[in-house]
């Protein structure tokens, strides 16, 4: 794809300075916004006499990524700031949500309008991309920014303040109010190299969620209570991830922040439809122990199983044994593949490593190992609490927590069936 032709060829159609349509181009092309899409934003932006130049005045829920511009009136309910790479150049940009009577939609300014939470706003030739299947407003140097005197009434909360188990990937602009129950310090290959970051895991009382702080704060350290202001969310391993950058403020609190010390628990089914959950206790019965259960055989340098000595990134290796367990759970709303580290697996079978060895050997067969296991715990109903991550290859649950279930079957159906009931 030659953008400066495919520019070259826009200005000139549209009697433009070339420079600055390809600027425009690049920049909506880095945002991945397909060409031919970008190409038609900019010929409404600049006009070539096949539509109106003036855009389309809309309420929120009518607008659509096949607007092009448009021009909206709305109360700015968040403002968030980040800076990202374009064109090899850190830039800054400021993002959030903004609402009408209608609805509400996402935003992000290429330029410092000057937002604050509250205000209402005009904002004319607002150009509309797709953003993770919805639209989103981009606001930059062909927009026409208002502040209106009299302020848009709207029905959704102004500001950023939220609790861990009501963020999701791609909130922006969001305060959350933690303690840092984990944390580390890493190097990492960054984007200009190594790079320190900080990681681990805050909570309070909705639940928890794992972080990662790219520009390390000092008051973020294991056991501090905080206020972190203008963080990000982003999806990690198909659960939420609360991102602090170098535009956050951490606030140091006076007091602690309680946090639960049970995780939510939710059907199987709700919890995958959510699309994955970091923290979460589910009930249900074992269906199946899969293959690949038992006493495994782990690549020493990825971690990887092993088939007869090989991994699939490191060719022969000398592997190192390990147990696992890989079960079906199933509660009748769903079914999620829960799986058991070496710890967990131990306490199934009744043993470690050594034992399991000792039984393979006796028995000149691994598997005997995983058919115990099955044993144990096919048709039993367990509790099980963990990391629950969605993704194509379908719901897997890493167990931190894994018992036989003390709940009465009985007494749980006919509570269940009373429900359906009504």
């Amino acid at each position: 794809m030659d953008i400066e032709r495919e520019a070259e060829e826009l200005a000139s159609d549209l009697g433009t300075d070339k420079e600055e349509v390809l600027e425009d181009l690049e920049k909506l092309v880095s945002y991945s916004v397909p060409l031919d899409e970008a190409k038609g934003s900019l010929r409404r932006k600049y006009g070539d006499g096949s539509t109106s130049d003036e855009p389309a005045t809309k309420n929120i829920a009518d607008v659509s990524p096949d607007e092009g511009n448009v021009t909206v009136t709305a109360r700015v309910l968040t403002v968030g700031k980040r800076s990202i790479r374009y064109q090899g150049d850190d830039q800054v940009i400021y993002e959030g949500e903004l609402a009408d009577e209608t609805g509400r939609i996402s935003y992000t300014a290429w330029q410092d309008f000057d937002l604050s939470v509250g205000d209402t706003i005009t904002a004319g030739n607002a150009d509309v991309r797709e953003w993770d299947g919805e639209p989103e407003l981009n606001l930059g140097s062909a927009t026409t920014l208002v502040f209106e005197d009299e302020p848009l009434e709207v029905t959704y909360e102004l500001g950023g303040d939220r609790e861990l188990a009501a963020l999701s990937p791609g909130d922006r602009g969001r305060n959350v109010v933690v303690r840092v129950l984990e944390c580390e310090q890493k190097v990492i290959d960054g984007r200009d190299g190594e790079t320190e970051i900080l990681s681990g895991v805050l909570g309070d009382e909705s639940g928890r969620l794992p972080f990662t702080d790219w520009d390390p704060h000092e008051a973020i350290e294991e056991g501090a209570s905080v206020r972190i202001e203008n963080v990000s969310i982003r999806e990690f391993r198909g659960v939420p991830s609360v991102n602090v950058s170098e535009f956050s403020s951490v606030i140091s609190l006076g007091e602690t922040v309680p946090v639960s010390e049970e995780a939510p628990e939710m059907d199987i089914g709700e919890a995958v439809a959510s699309g994955g959950v970091y923290d979460v206790t589910v009930v249900g019965n074992i269906i199946e122990v899969r293959d690949g259960s038992g006493l495994i055989e782990r690549c020493p340098e990825c971690g990887r199983v092993v088939q007869n000595g090989q991994c699939r990134s490191h060719g022969q290796v000398d592997a190192e044994d390990d147990l696992r367990v890989k079960a079906i759970l199933d509660d009748g709303t769903g079914a999620v593949t829960t799986i058991l580290g070496h710890d967990l697996t131990a306490e199934v079978y009744g043993g470690g490593i050594e034992a399991a060895k000792e039984h393979a050997r006796e028995e000149m067969d691994k598997e005997v190992v995983a058919d115990d296991i099955r044993d144990t715990l096919v048709g039993r109903e367990f509790r099980v609490r963990g990391q629950l991550s969605v993704d194509e290859y379908g719901a897997n649950l890493d167990a931190t927590e894994f018992a036989e279930s003390d709940e009465n079957p009985a007494a749980r159906a006919r509570a269940t069936l009373a429900e359906v009931r009504g």
